[in-house]
């Protein structure tokens, strides 16, 4: 088989007009092709008024090699790679080897959970949250009437951060084995779309995630797996060696019972703070970590939809209109968006009292009035959090609990308009736009609750996206404050083989420990170290 890309062809083309495209790219005849399969589907909408469909296709000829070598210097034609999952070892059979434990039910600890149970493993999978239609109930109490549970909420539970998400599945991590190729095929298992296989930008959102966790669950704990709902991890057991290194030797429960584990994957996410705090305290290696603050924009979907595709605006094959931006600014910040969630929803995702953090979220339809995306700050703890290891942590909770006490002590977010903003003056009223954060929006300032260098970043940054977007920067837009958890302010720093630096048998993986930024990459994340772990287990005997 040869795999092509980059094959564009107008938007409603007829389907016929695929294989004579083939054709004609590869300079065969018709007779020569013997068949082709989708790839990838992405679009080109440069020109409005000319958007293309681009292909990735995978094509059986009469005479691949004689192709091949022909666009032999052709980086979109090449042989078609083997994307099949291949385990790197299994348990022996009849293993009654010590069970890892895995910290962590989001995307990072599902998959290294599922990898372990498939090699046979029979891992112990700890979520200080619940289930994940006991942890909707429990966010919905947020949402609707201003309670928060801080061991149930958005950031913890079964499905971890990315549950409440718009569920997006793509990543720029290099992937040479193609282990997100693993990963969409075991989400379609558990009840995905399998559109996700082959859209360029795929996603599936809230409510199909939900399914799709449980589903995950179940297989696992029928490999043997196990979960523990509402076992926090509040200690690490660690052993001195007779060389000075220490050893990770289990994990003390916040009821005091011990779970004995020489194997432990620490997937905890971005919000694990007490987590951080007790490993630091117990000297594991922790660095802080560049990640960004802002707020959360919202503008009408059809505002977007016709920037980006003009006449062609819901056109089913286009669906709703997403979008990048980027601006470097003269105080030597960059302002870029981040998550955009087309057709969706802010929310509120706050895991501690007292603190308000914004998200966004879609579902899989993607079809309600706003878009929105976060628009944030790169930050650097050399510039901006020099404090040690946790001082990005300290530097979210001051922002937070500030945008708490400014939406007004309730868990209102503060909201200004784009105009008021523009204009440095509070916002009293809101305009045409309808913010969809819930509980509520305070229409505020938000230089209240928000870094100097963000303001002055977003003044400077939000005329300049306007003219690339048009209505971007329209008085009546509306952003909420405050996003702080677009990564790890940490890294809790591995080596080659995975495990922490300074103490052997903690494996720190995901978003949380610092190497994923997201479901797909934090899947992958959990993929490689599970199989460290299993390496080690089977090395172990």
């Amino acid at each position: 088989m040869i795999r092509l890309s980059g094959l564009k062809l107008p938007l409603d083309h007829p389907a016929e007009a695929m294989p004579a495209a083939i054709c004609t790219r590869l300079g065969i005849e018709a007779y020569e092709l013997r068949g082709h399969s989708l790839v990838r589907r992405g679009n080109d909408a440069r020109r409005r008024s000319a958007i293309l469909l681009v292909y990735t296709m995978d094509v059986d000829v009469v005479d691949e090699a004689a192709v091949l070598a022909r666009f032999a210097n052709d980086h979109d034609v090449r042989p078609t790679p083997d994307t099949s999952y291949k385990f790197v070892t299994h348990a022996p059979d009849g293993w009654q080897g010590q069970r890892p434990v895995v910290i962590g039910a989001g995307p990072c600890g599902l998959f290294a959970g599922l990898i372990l149970a498939q090699m046979g493993f029979k891992p112990i999978i700890l979520d200080r949250g619940k289930v994940v239609r006991e942890r909707t109930k429990d966010t919905w109490g947020l949402w609707r009437r201003g309670e928060l549970n801080p061991d149930s909420n958005v950031q913890f539970g079964e499905g971890g951060a990315g549950t409440f998400s718009d569920g997006k599945l793509y990543c720029r991590v290099k992937d040479p084995r193609f282990l997100g190729r693993k990963v969409l095929e075991e989400f379609v298992a558990a009840g995905a779309p399998d559109d996700i296989l082959w859209e360029a930008h795929p996603h599936i959102g809230t409510f199909r995630l939900v399914t799709m966790v449980e589903a995950m669950r179940r297989q696992i704990e029928a490999l043997g797996g196990e979960y523990r709902w509402q076992h926090r991890v509040d200690d690490v057991v660690l052993e001195r060696q007779g060389d000075g290194a220490q050893k990770l030797r289990g994990v003390v429960l916040h009821d005091g019972s011990v779970i004995e584990s020489d194997h432990v994957v620490l997937a905890v996410g971005h919000s694990a703070r007490p987590t951080f705090e007790m490993l630091h305290a117990r000297g594991v290696h922790i660095e802080p970590k560049p990640f960004s603050i802002g707020v959360r924009i919202e503008h009408p979907q059809s505002w977007v939809d016709r920037a980006r595709y003009g006449k062609c605006a819901g056109h089913p094959d286009l669906g709703a209109a997403a979008y990048s931006l980027a601006h470097h600014c003269a105080n030597g910040r960059t302002v870029y968006s981040f998550c955009m969630c087309p057709g969706g929803r802010v929310v509120a995702a706050t895991s501690e009292e007292g603190r308000v953090v914004t998200n966004g979220m879609s579902q899989y339809s993607r079809a309600e009035f706003n878009a929105n995306s976060g628009l944030v700050v790169g930050i650097d703890p050399a510039t901006d959090y020099p404090d040690g290891p946790l001082a990005g942590i300290a530097l979210q909770r001051h922002w937070e609990s500030l945008a708490y006490q400014a939406g007004g002590s309730s868990y209102w977010a503060p909201g200004q308009t784009v105009g008021d903003f523009l204009a440095r003056r509070p916002s009293t009223q809101l305009g045409e736009v309808v913010p969809s954060y819930k509980p509520g929006v305070t229409p505020t300032d938000l230089s209240l609750c928000l870094p100097d260098y963000v303001i002055e970043a977003f003044h400077e940054a939000l005329p300049a996206f306007g003219r690339q977007i048009a209505h971007y920067d329209h008085p009546d837009a509306v952003m909420t404050g405050v996003e702080t958890r677009t990564s790890s302010p940490i890294r809790i720093t591995r080596g080659k083989d995975y495990q922490s630096l300074n103490v052997a048998g903690l494996y720190p993986a995901g978003e949380g420990a610092g190497y994923a930024g997201g479901i797909l990459s934090a899947a992958i994340d959990g993929i490689k170290v599970a199989e460290a772990v299993a390496l080690q287990l089977t090395a172990a005997g």
